[in-house]
C-alpha cells in the first residue's frame, strides 16, 4: 500500500525486486566421532564441561588446544590432522567420554626408568590436572672439576616440571641414598603443585639402585578404554547432543565417519568383534540416509586382504547412495614413538576415513562438488597397509568398495569414487549423490521466502526465475552436461503442476530436472593399424 502523503515534495519508496537469489550451501564440512585426549572448556565450550557436544574447529593447532593431541587407542586425532593435511578447512569433532588407562581418571602418567637398569621402576609420576600436557626433566648431580673432590650432596638430583612447553617447576635436592622412599615421595608432593610421584617398593633393589635415568619425558595421557563404550555410545542422543545423533545441532554437516569404530569393537584379547563393527556401520549409513543431506565415509578393519575386504562388503549388506566404503587403511608415522623405536613402533594403521574426507574437500574447493573425489593423491602417509593389484580391483571396484592405489613415483591416490548403491546405476557415483544433495538444500534454504507468500502466477515466475538463475550457473560450471541450458536442466513451475485443488491444499509444487556430470570412470582408446590415407604417387 501507497503511503500518504501531505507536503509537496519529492519521495523515494524502495520496492523489492522479486528476485531471491539462491546461494549455494556448504559441500565439505565433516564430523568425527571419537576419542581425544583431553578437552579443555576454557578453549572450547565452558557450558560443556565434558565436551560431548559437537565442536567446530578450523585447524589442527585449533584442535589441539582444545582437544590436547594425539593418545594411544584412540583414532579420531589421526583422522583429523589427516583431514586438514588433505585439504580440509573445517570439521566437528564429536568426543566420545569414556574410561581412561590405569588410574581410570583421565590423569597422564608416567614410570621413570632406572639409570642404568631400564627394566626397574624409579618413579611413577601422574599429573594433578586431567588433560594437563606435563614433562619432566631429571637433571643428575654436575660432576665436580678437575682436581676437586666431590662434594656431600653429590648425588642429589634436581627434577624440572614443564606444562605446556614452559618450566613451571625445579626441584633440587633429591638424594636416593641415605633416605627412605617415603622421604622423596614427601619431597616434591608438598613442593610440586603440577604432579604426584609415588616410590613402589621393589623387591630386591635398594633405593640407591633406583636413581632415575637422565634425560627429558613427557606424561602419556591414558588410552581410552573401549570396555565402557558401547555402540549406543556413537549414536548418542538428540536430546542431550551427544553421539553423531548430536550432530542434529550442526545441519551444515554433510560428511560423517567414525574413525574410533576399530577400537570399541576390538576384544581385550586384540580380536575384532564384527557383529559390533558391522551394526554401527550400517546404523550410521541409515542415519545419513534419513537426513538426506550426509553421507558416511566407511572403511573396512585394519587387517584384510582383497577377498575378505569383499567379504566385508558383502556382510554389510546396504544398497544406498549416502555411504562411501573404502580400502586399505593406511600406515603413517607414530607421533607417540619414542626414540630408538623400532621400525614396527616408529609406524602405526590409521583408518583412512580422515584423509578421504579431506580429499572431498579439497576436490570441492578446487573443481567443485561435482567433480569425483578421485584420482587424487593422499598426503601424510608413509604407505598402504597393503597393496591392491589391477586383478583385486577389478573384482572391488564393482561391488562398491574404493581402492586406495600406489602407483609408485606418481603417488598413492584414491582410485575409485563408488556409492554404496547396486540395484539403481544412476546413484552409482559419490560426486552425483554429493551434487543432488548440494543443489536440494541449496534451493530449500534459498526459498524459504515463498513460505506464506500468495500462492499465484506471480509467485510461481519468480520461485521458477530464481532457481533457473541458480542451475545455470552451476550448467556455467560445468556441472551439468548438456550443450545448452535447456539440455541440462528444467524448471517447471505453473498451472499443470499447481491445479486449483493442489493450491487449495496450500501446496506449491516445483519440479526440477537436472542432467549431472559423471566421471570417466573407464577411458578406452580403441588402437587399430592403419594403411595409410592414400597410394604412394606414381610417375
Amino acid at each position: 500500500m501507497a503511503a500518504s502523503y501531505g507536503a509537496p515534495g519529492v519521495y523515494i519508496e524502495e520496492q523489492p525486486s522479486g528476485s531471491m537469489p539462491i546461494e549455494g550451501v556448504g559441500t565439505a564440512i565433516a564430523a568425527f566421532v571419537g576419542f581425544t585426549e583431553k578437552y579443555d572448556t576454557e578453549q572450547g565450550d565452558p557450558t560443556d564441561p565434558e565436551g560431548v557436544k559437537p565442536q567446530l574447529v578450523t585447524s589442527w593447532p585449533q584442535y589441539e588446544r582444545v582437544y590436547g593431541g594425539f593418545v594411544r587407542g584412540a583414532m579420531l586425532p589421526h583422522a583429523v590432522r589427516g583431514y586438514f593435511e588433505n585439504g580440509g578447512s573445517a570439521c566437528y569433532v564429536v568426543r566420545v567420554p569414556g574410561g581412561n588407562g590405569d588410574n581410570g581418571d583421565g590423569h597422564a602418567t608416567l614410570r621413570l626408568p632406572a639409570a642404568g637398569r631400564p627394566d626397574v621402576e624409579s618413579l611413577k609420576v601422574s599429573a594433578l590436572n586431567a588433560g594437563a600436557r606435563v614433562e619432566v626433566e631429571v637433571v643428575p648431580p654436575a660432576a665436580p672439576a678437575e682436581g676437586q673432590e666431590g662434594s656431600d650432596n653429590k648425588q642429589e638430583y634436581t627434577l624440572r616440571v614443564y606444562e605446556d612447553g614452559a618450566l613451571r617447576e625445579e626441584i633440587g635436592g633429591l638424594a636416593f641414598s641415605g633416605k627412605s622412599a617415603r622421604t622423596i615421595e614427601r619431597t616434591i608432593n608438598e613442593r610440586s603443585k603440577v604432579l604426584r610421584v609415588e616410590v613402589q617398593p621393589v623387591q630386591g633393589v635398594a633405593l640407591a639402585e633406583r636413581v632415575p635415568a637422565p634425560g627429558r619425558y613427557t606424561l602419556e595421557a591414558p588410552a581410552p578404554d573401549p570396555v565402557s563404550v558401547t555402540p549406543a555410545d556413537l549414536e548418542g542422543s538428540v536430546a542431550d547432543r551427544t553421539g553423531y545423533q548430536g550432530l542434529a545441532i550442526a545441519d551444515n554437516v554433510t560428511i560423517v565417519a567414525i574413525p574410533d569404530l576399530v577400537t570399541i569393537a576390538t576384544n581385550q584379547d586384540g580380536s575384532l568383534d564384527e557383529d559390533t563393527y558391522l551394526a554401527v556401520q550400517k546404523q550410521v549409513v541409515d542415519w545419513c540416509e534419513a537426513s538426506h543431506t550426509r553421507m558416511a565415509v566407511l572403511d573396512t578393519p585394519p587387517g584384510l586382504n582383497a577377498t575378505r575386504a569383499l567379504e566385508w562388503r558383502s556382510k554389510l549388506a546396504r544398497d544406498t547412495a549416502f555411504g562411501a566404503l573404502y580400502y586399505p587403511n593406511l600406515v603413517v608415522t607414530n607421533p607417540l614413538a619414542r626414540p630408538g623405536a623400532t621400525n614396527g613402533e616408529r609406524f602405526i594403521t590409521v583408518s583412512p576415513v580422515g584423509h578421504v574426507a579431506g580429499v572431498w574437500a579439497r576436490t570441492d574447493a578446487t573443481r567443485g562438488v561435482w567433480k569425483a573425489p578421485a584420482n587424487e593423491a593422499l598426503r601424510g602417509i608413509a604407505r598402504l597397509e597393503t597393496d591392491v593389484t589391477n586383478g583385486e580391483q577389478d573384482l572391488l571396484n564393482p561391488e562398491g568398495v574404493n581402492c586406495i592405489r600406489s602407483f609408485g613415483s606418481y603417488g598413492t591416490k584414491i582410485w575409485g569414487a563408488r556409492t554404496l548403491a547396486k540395484t539403481d546405476p544412476s546413484w552409482r557415483y559419490v560426486n552425483v549423490r554429493r551434487l543432488f544433495n548440494f543443489i536440494e538444500e541449496s534451493i530449500r534454504r534459498g526459498t524459504q521466502w515463498a513460505v506464506f507468500e500468495p500462492n499465484d502466477f506471480d509467485l510461481w515466475q519468480r520461485v521458477k526465475r530464481n532457481i533457473s538463475s541458480f542451475l545455470r550457473g552451476l550448467w556455467m560450471q560445468g556441472a551439468l552436461v548438456g550443450a545448452t541450458a535447456d539440455q541440462a536442466f528444467y524448471v517447471l513451475c505453473d498451472a499443470s503442476n499447481n491445479p486449483p485443488s493442489s493450491v487449495d491444499e496450500g501446496r506449491l509444487v516445483v519440479d526440477v530436472g537436472i542432467a549431472p556430470v559423471k566421471p570417466a570412470e573407464f577411458v578406452i582408446f580403441r588402437i587399430s593399424q592403419w594403411q595409410g590415407g592414400g597410394s604412394a604417387s606414381e610417375g
